[in-house]
């Protein structure tokens, strides 16, 4: 199982040089991938930019969205703006997209959140026949455009996964979440009749030793749209090594091909505390 690691895009008082160093940090520390979550309505840095940043850093590491809301953007737009990242990235993005959880980031948003999983629908369709027929992209830009997948839990989410993209990926949590999500993604894939199996993503988050509390704080911040909840979600975060080698195992057990580590921190040292727990 591939293993990487996200950018502190999505923390609160995250700088830019902090942003481009910790992507330094990541290549140099071995991790697969580099990975973006999407806000509006937060203290965050647009995901396509801040990719687009450590591309410019970086030579080998994968460059990911986790997610992008896609239905949030225009669809031809966007279709170049991510054809022109994966050229000048050397082939390296993997877009991840889904509809979002929150009814705050569609709130200022002229496309708004009713139809938000139609519009996501036809979006994936448009985005591939805009990739393959290349009039709009730069001829840098493969043809078949990056790895796509698509996110979520419930019917009309898998059903879209299966249809139109490479994969699933999944939205965060312990590994029997994972699993539990990952079986239904299989099954939506063999309904549509697709040939062998979707791609396996998944992610979680992690404040290891001293950051434990500051993550914690994240964790409550960021998911309080979930009530009562987010305290749920909070105990969740990954503070030790042993948790997150037993979580990291219990992910590979239960099927997962990639799985995303975010900071719920800012420290630029958890790159290497988080290596240092894999036992890297």
């Amino acid at each position: 199982m591939d293993i990487g690691i996200g950018l502190p895009t999505g923390v609160p008082g995250a700088t830019p040089d902090l942003v481009v160093d910790w992507a330094r940090r990541a290549e140099t520390a071995g991790f697969a991938s580099v990975a973006c979550i999407d806000r509006v309505r937060y203290d965050t840095y647009e995901p396509l930019v801040s990719l687009a940043a450590a591309a410019a850093v970086t030579e080998r590491v994968e460059l990911v969205t986790s997610i992008l809301i896609s239905p949030l953007r225009e669809v031809t737009t966007l279709a170049k703006q991510v054809a022109s990242l994966d050229a000048l990235s050397g082939g390296r993005l993997t877009l991840g997209v889904a509809i979002g959880a929150r009814g705050d980031d569609y709130e200022l948003n002229e496309f708004g959140r009713a139809g938000r999983g139609d519009r996501l629908a036809a979006q994936l369709e448009r985005l591939v026949d805009l990739w393959e027929g290349g009039t709009l992209t730069p001829s840098a830009a493969p043809r078949t455009g990056p790895r796509l997948l698509a996110g979520g839990n419930s019917g009309p989410s898998l059903a879209r996964m299966a249809r139109s993209t490479d994969g699933y990926i999944h939205g965060g949590g312990p590994p029997r979440a994972f699993a539990r999500a990952w079986e239904q993604a299989q099954a939506a894939w063999s309904d549509a009749g697709r040939p062998g199996r979707p791609a396996a993503w998944g992610m979680t988050y992690f404040a290891l030793d001293d950051a434990t509390d500051a993550g914690r704080r994240y964790m409550l911040d960021y998911y309080a749209f979930t009530g009562p909840y987010a305290v749920r979600i909070a105990d969740e975060l990954l503070t030790t090594p042993l948790g997150v080698r037993e979580l990291v195992q219990g992910y590979a057990d239960a099927g997962c091909e990639h799985l995303l580590l975010f900071p719920a921190v800012t420290d630029p040292g958890q790159v290497e505390r988080l290596a240092e727990a894999l036992g890297w």
